[in-house]
């Protein structure tokens, strides 16, 4: 049916049908939902592609080749979080268009159209943004999606750490955090976490001792620890205690070193304890701050009770400026060596986030190409977790979305 002829009022009612059904289809049966009624306001070819768990590949849901997110009209879509368009032989233009999570990329969605006038693009953005929300509500019970984004097989304790793990990213116009974690499918026991509430953005890293089960464990008790204490209401030094209690408890044995952080919206406030982890980093300005977050090392956790520390965590405070980044990191990041024993090291992991940030690129992006960076310099053998997580503070809102054509 050419759109054209679908009136205003009709189309309304076809998409809150549409919005009505989708709560009882089973995965697939979304997208086929969404195909008839594309059909019936003239859109075609509306297919969702996931995104693979390294941010290589575009899977397509409903079967056909998977594209590279590096090098294809949809990776672009993909990587600049902007729409894409294509003219097609047929005289149809061609819509990629983001998937989105809140502030996570899950994958793009593509949509034929006849034409490309405002109430056209206004149906697909508010398709593609249904398709998401069903897409998050029904993966956390569906293995149709999950499976999707997995291009081998993962092994028991990265299953097991991986069930604990949030979203990429998350935040809102006035913050972000956004994280990557490789090995992907066979973690040793580096971990993260992050939350948000409305004046607040919670952040943590974790690289727990050893690379078998009992590590992947202990960063799973960490992290229960983490958000058992936050939704609780405590503060980061009752964060901290609770976790070291948590540990010492259930896994005597065990330890890890952490950074756990607060970023308040509101004022700029970036508040952090430092548990033997490697310092968090400053950007601003396009510049690092070289040691601007150094302090005094403290001991892991779970070895408080062990060596007898009675004194408490100390919690660290700075003011942050508008636009400043932080960066958390594990050291299987800088001490990724290559065949020759060259390290990735500080200076190139921090040059490539300033570099990056001048070029305007939206910080998931950034993580992506510099894991995938770390991950080329070892030629793809990771001796170590390498993880890296990203926060920015930008008080005044972000850039409104940009859409561009091809």
């Amino acid at each position: 049916m050419d759109d054209a002829t679908v009136p205003a009022a009709e189309a309304t009612q076809l998409f809150e049908e549409l919005v009505r059904s989708v709560h009882g289809c089973a995965p697939i049966e979304v997208l086929e939902a969404a195909g008839r009624y594309g059909e019936r306001i003239g859109l075609s070819g509306i297919c969702v592609y996931l995104v693979d768990l390294q941010q290589r590949l575009l899977v397509p849901l409903l079967g056909g080749r998977a594209l590279k997110v590096d090098s294809s009209v949809a990776g672009e879509a993909y990587r600049s979080e902007t729409l894409r368009l294509v003219e097609g032989g047929d005289g149809e233009l061609g819509l990629w268009l983001p998937l989105r999570d809140g502030a996570d990329r899950m994958g793009v969605v593509h949509i034929s159209a006849p034409v490309l006038d405002e109430s056209t693009l206004r149906r697909c953005h508010a398709l593609a943004s249904l398709l998401a929300l069903v897409v998050t509500s029904k993966r956390a019970y569906s293995d149709t999606y999950v499976r999707h984004t997995r291009t081998q097989a993962m092994d028991l304790r990265t299953e097991m750490l991986r069930a604990f793990l949030p979203p990429r990213t998350l935040g809102t116009s006035r913050g972000v955090s956004t994280a990557v974690l490789e090995p992907a499918y066979r973690l040793g026991g580096d971990a993260f976490d992050h939350s948000i509430t409305k004046e607040t953005l919670h952040a943590a890293i974790l690289d727990a001792m050893g690379h078998d089960l009992a590590s992947g464990l202990t960063a799973s008790v960490a992290m229960a620890g983490i958000r058992n204490a936050r939704r609780n209401g405590a503060d980061l030094a009752e964060l901290t205690d609770s976790v070291e209690g948590a540990l010492t408890s259930w896994l005597p044995d065990r330890f890890c070193t952490a950074v756990f952080t607060s970023l308040d919206l509101s004022t700029g406030e970036f508040a952090w304890v430092n548990c033997a982890h490697p310092a968090p980093l400053l950007l601003r300005r396009g510049l690092l701050l070289e040691d601007a977050l150094e302090r005094t090392p403290e001991v892991p956790l779970g070895l408080g009770g062990v060596l007898g520390e009675a004194e408490p965590r100390t919690v660290h405070r700075v003011l942050l400026e508008p636009g400043d980044r932080i960066l958390l990191y594990t050291d299987g990041v800088t001490e990724a060596h290559d065949s020759q024993g060259r390290m990735f090291g500080l200076e190139r992991f921090a040059d490539f986030i300033i570099r990056a940030t001048a070029a305007d690129e939206p910080a998931p992006e950034t993580l992506r190409r510099l894991v995938h960076a770390i991950h080329d310099h070892q030629r793809g053998s990771f001796t170590d977790d390498a993880t890296i997580m990203l926060l920015e503070w930008r008080p005044d809102g972000g850039v409104m979305p940009r859409v561009e054509g091809c």
